[in-house]
């Protein structure tokens, strides 16, 4: 069987043709237009997936398209119900719209709990049937599968794990509230408080390795760590202990068998995934008594939403 994944974002849509092992045949892509209407951005979308479909040979074995898009979703009618990044999208209906230009069955659903799907069918989770993946970038974003299927909540809107507050009246979220994970987990808020510790230790190694890079990022703070730069290493263990409870919240209410962690902050590999699983094993509520969540990397990388936008027609 094969079918098409497509991830949307901001700013482009990613698409491929995935076969039933979850690998990659061949790929496609949009530029997106934020101001251009969901109709023409669809229309052209679907003139896409036409021509790809008629240029290759598995044409016939293709027998369905899955899609992750931004934003709060109901997958059952199609419709897109709020989106911040494609707000021209809100109301429109992809999957009817996109079934009549492709001749195609459409099924879509929210692209973190689709990038999720595919770490847990294919990917880091492969071999678990409980899987959360934490997505670690501009916000804090994921997933909840639960016995291999996408747990969303009421009306298709809950698995906000961004929004979680781990400290009461705490910094400003970007969803208007206060202490959310996301103003503490995300790599935004990694990279406001090496610059807060820059400013306040101009001795630091943070400000000569900000220097070396010609910017600060979320890695500034972890390669002066590792270098025992004192302001480095606290700006980390701060870091990892808003982060790790926000898990150890998850751990606690889940018991997932594994926690998958992907975006820019991920890629610290061992160097992080070492001090989170030590802060688990010491505050994990039931201590030697709870059962044990493994933390890992996410394996697909950026195609972990077009693979699991595939996972979606492919298990439907």
């Amino acid at each position: 069987m094969i079918v098409l994944g497509i991830d949307v974002g901001g700013t482009s849509i990613k698409g491929a043709a995935i076969n039933d092992k979850g690998q990659v045949l061949d790929r496609f892509s949009l530029r997106v237009n934020k101001s251009d209407s969901a109709s023409k951005t669809i229309g052209s979308l679907a003139d896409i997936i036409n021509e790809f479909v008629k240029d290759h040979d598995y044409k016939e074995k293709i027998s369905g398209i899955g899609i992750g898009v931004p934003g709060i979703v109901d997958f059952d009618k199609g419709n897109v119900i709020h989106s911040p990044n494609l707000p021209t999208w809100e109301g429109f209906n992809i999957k009817e719209f996109l079934q009549k230009k492709t001749n195609l069955p459409v099924i879509l659903n929210n692209d973190a709990n689709v990038a999720a799907f595919g770490e847990s069918i294919f990917g880091s989770g492969k071999n678990y049937n409980n899987v959360i993946m934490l997505t670690l970038g501009t916000g804090v974003g994921g997933g909840i599968i639960l016995n291999k299927k996408i747990f969303d909540g009421n009306l298709h809107q809950g698995a906000e794990l961004g929004h979680m507050v781990i400290r009461v009246n705490g910094k400003k979220c970007g969803c208007g509230r206060r202490g959310c994970l996301e103003a503490y987990a995300s790599a935004t808020a990694l990279i406001r408080e090496t610059k807060k510790a820059m400013k306040l230790h101009p001795e630091s190694l943070l400000n000569h390795t900000a220097l070396e890079n010609d910017k600060v990022d979320a890695r500034t703070a972890f390669l002066a760590a590792k270098q025992n730069d004192k302001t480095a290493i606290q700006v980390v263990k701060n870091y990892v202990q808003d982060l790790s409870e926000g898990i150890l919240n998850f751990c606690n209410i889940f018991r997932p068998e594994i926690i998958v962690l992907s975006g820019g902050v991920a890629n610290e590999g061992e160097y992080l995934f070492s001090m989170i699983r030590e802060y688990l094993k010491k505050h994990n509520y039931g201590m030697k008594h709870a059962p044990y969540v493994d933390i890992q990397k996410a394996s697909l990388g950026y195609d972990s939403g077009i693979v699991g936008a595939a996972c979606l027609a492919l298990f439907k």
